[in-house]
């Protein structure tokens, strides 16, 4: 309880303090800007709201009970307009169960069922404030990151609590170029709002640069520094590169990257990460194939990526959201289409150990995404797991739906 109360507290007080941020702003470009300037910061100002809800069923060899969660995410948002070119954030999110609680949440107890990470709370998901101009930006507060394709920094937009981060984020936007550098004191995992594993502490740094070779071609450079305090195993360095370009009918992406031990982690170790995707369109089915591993020193310990969204890679069964020590190499491919206004998309995985080359297992996907209008959209998705040596077979049924207002 007193946890709780405290964690409360700082949620609070992140939003008051950003709100004083908000108002001192006002203060001081008062006398620069003529009257109706000022009042667009509260008159252009925006308010949204949505709910999102969900049937998650998932079916796991090795636990006697089936999970079974509904759950509903209430999400309020209110945008300022911009004044001086500052503007401001703030958005609140609720997650609540539907009926009995027949899954494990992660902090609800129900060990006996399979884990549908999506336990109830209540909690200011963004609270930020923004300069912006044309070619410079500086966020400050709680904010969601996405780099590049989210496989290094994301926000798990997938579970019903988000994942986003206390930071300050700075960045350049030029014709050619941008670069990215934000600084991390804490991540708001998605097993929030409270206990344990709700917070990463962390003194973190990300730096990620991009450049325009061509009109279709852009190159990124990355360096990633992870320093948890409380979670020092999951401490990291990691720098790369990353392609993507277009030729023609046909897109290329391309991925390597380097990654050691950093701060704390008590593992002395170096493993590489690449990867390698086709992408296109035949008549009206999109196609893509590919290869991504996650390579291991020795099956010691291999290349992870704790603030990934992770649900997009590896299948969505969620089987491999800790990289094995063996590592893991993906070779999947997908084809996608649309009939009438239904988005079909399915996918296949073979898994394998980077280190040994052991068969880890196999995995399909599939969906079906339909938008009604503008205020409402469904989601129908499948995963089936078929387990070789890593984990158990396993079964998840989602059915979706997003309103927006």
């Amino acid at each position: 309880m007193i946890n709780s109360i405290k964690q409360s507290g700082e949620r609070l007080s992140l939003a008051c303090l950003l709100i004083q941020v908000f108002l001192y702003a006002e203060t001081l470009s008062a006398g620069q800007q003529n009257p109706s300037t000022k009042q667009g910061f509260i008159s252009a100002s925006t308010v949204g709201l949505s709910f999102r809800l969900r049937h998650e069923l998932v079916d796991q060899d090795g636990l006697s009970e089936d999970a079974k969660a509904n759950t509903v995410r209430t999400r309020v948002s209110w945008q300022s307009g911009t004044s001086s070119n500052i503007s401001a954030k703030i958005e609140f999110d609720d997650v609540r169960s539907i009926g009995d609680d027949n899954y494990n949440s992660t902090s609800n107890g129900n060990t006996q069922y399979p884990v549908i990470a999506d336990p109830e709370g209540s909690e200011i998901n963004q609270a930020f404030i923004q300069y912006k101009d044309k070619l410079f930006s500086a966020i400050l507060g709680r904010q969601g990151i996405k780099l590049d394709d989210q496989r290094f920094v994301g926000t798990v937009g997938w579970r019903q609590n988000e994942q986003t981060y206390d930071a300050l984020r700075l960045k350049y936007l030029g014709d050619s170029k941008q670069f990215d550098y934000s600084y991390i004191d804490n991540v708001n995992r998605i097993f929030g709002p409270d206990g344990d594993k709700a917070n990463l502490k962390a003194q973190s740094h990300l730096f990620n640069a991009k450049f325009t070779l061509t009109e279709n071609q852009q190159l990124a450079l990355f360096n990633y520094y992870l320093d948890f305090d409380l979670s020092a195993a999951l401490s990291n360095n990691s720098y790369g590169l990353r392609y993507a370009g277009k030729h023609k009918s046909l897109s290329i992406t391309a991925s390597y990257a380097q990654q050691t031990d950093a701060s704390s982690n008590p593992t002395s170790y170096s493993a590489d990460y690449w990867m390698l995707e086709a992408s296109g369109k035949t008549g009206i089915v999109k196609w893509k194939i590919g290869q991504e591993t996650l390579g291991s020193d020795n099956g010691k310990k291999a290349f992870t990526t704790p603030l990934a969204t992770l649900h997009k890679f590896q299948g969505f069964a969620d089987k491999f959201l800790g990289t094995p020590n063996n590592g893991v190499e993906d070779r999947c491919m997908g084809f996608g289409s649309k009939l009438s206004d239904i988005a079909i998309n399915v996918s296949y995985h073979q898994l394998t150990s980077e280190y040994g080359n052991d068969s880890l297992g196999d995995e399909w996907n599939a969906s079906a995404a339909y938008t009604f209008n503008k205020h409402f959209n469904g989601l129908l998705k499948y995963a089936d797991y078929n387990s070789d040596s890593h984990a158990t077979d396993t079964r998840k049924l989602w059915l979706q739906l997003l309103i927006s207002i």
